[in-house]
């Protein structure tokens, strides 16, 4: 029995894993439409491999009120890449480290499917609003480097 279980894990398509998720369970869509705007902020060398997103933070809202929560998830060429569109200074570091660690928290507990399909190496992604203002001799800019989420205008994959 637990074959099968990993064998249906293993070739769960995102979409899938979105309906598996009860948190988000209606709130996939194609491409990636979940982003609205902010999906210019994202270059694709090849559109066709994207299999779908998700705006975590607008799903999940109400089921965590009050939270800093990470706003979204596409797969690409059948990986899960989650980004956090968010002003980028100094004073919104400790903001965006607590959303990945909301993120994280809920796809180990609350995501087990879209978390075993996340992207190896580097899955997570915080892509500025605007300007970058974080001073590189900061503790600040430190923390963000540590964690490997230092900021970036545009996520190109």
């Amino acid at each position: 029995m637990k074959k099968n279980k990993q064998r249906k894990t293993a070739s769960m398509t995102f979409q899938q894993a979105v309906a598996e998720t009860p948190d988000i369970s209606n709130c996939y869509q194609n491409g990636l439409q979940a982003l609205g705007t902010y999906s210019n902020k994202i270059d694709l060398t090849d559109r066709r491999l994207c299999e779908g997103s998700v705006d975590i933070d607008s799903c999940v809202l109400n089921n965590y009120p009050g939270q800093n929560r990470w706003d979204y998830a596409f797969s690409y060429n059948s990986e899960v890449y989650f980004v956090e569109v968010h002003s980028a200074n100094t004073s919104e570091v400790s903001t965006v480290l607590r959303k990945l660690q909301w993120l994280k928290d809920w796809l180990n507990y609350h995501a087990p499917e879209i978390n075993r399909l996340k992207a190896k190496g580097q899955p997570f992604y915080w892509i500025q609003s605007g300007k970058f203002a974080i001073a590189s001799t900061s503790p600040q800019y430190r923390r963000v480097v540590q964690e490997g989420l230092r900021p970036i205008p545009k996520l190109s994959l």
